[in-house]
């Protein structure tokens, strides 16, 4: 059997997993780059501490100034998503009954798995957030990051 000729594809890095570069907190135009300069989300006084640029490929992570106000709605929605599969899990496995306390015990264990989850929960939101306005670029190697449009060094970490 004679061998395929070779495409011109084969030194275009492969694309990593969308949804695996948001759970590692990645960059998202290069899904290779740390967003966090801490990868350990329960280094309480710097979890939110974020590289000015991708160190991989050189993309502005501090795109606007307020620009990861809206991470608040994705955490928002991923504790809600928690609790929800908690309650039905907890539902299904132990049972909800007006006779006894059980509804608390499961109050009690949700607000404790929140708590303990919520550095991930945001570290992920600005992930997702980032990755729904900067997409992947397949060419980045060769092709540079836009300039951010309204980034303002006086209001910089002001929030």
């Amino acid at each position: 059997m004679p061998e395929l000729p070779l495409t011109s594809f084969e030194n275009v890095p492969k694309r990593p997993s969308l949804a695996l570069s948001i759970l590692q907190n990645k960059c998202s135009r290069c899904r290779r780059g740390p967003m966090f300069k801490d990868p350990n989300p329960y280094h309480l006084r710097r979890v939110l501490d974020m590289n000015d640029q991708c160190p991989v490929c050189g993309q502005s992570l501090d795109i606007e100034v307020g620009f990861y106000y809206g991470t608040s709605y994705v955490s928002y929605a991923l504790s809600i998503a928690v609790s929800a599969s908690t309650f039905v899990a907890w539902w299904v496995l132990i049972g909800i009954s007006a006779d006894d306390n059980r509804i608390f015990y499961w109050l009690g264990l949700d607000i404790l798995l929140l708590v303990v989850l919520q550095p991930l929960f945001m570290r992920w939101a600005r992930a997702a957030w980032l990755a729904f306005f900067v997409h992947y670029d397949p060419h980045w190697p060769t092709n540079p990051p836009k300039p951010p449009e309204r980034d303002n060094a006086a209001l910089k970490d002001a929030w």
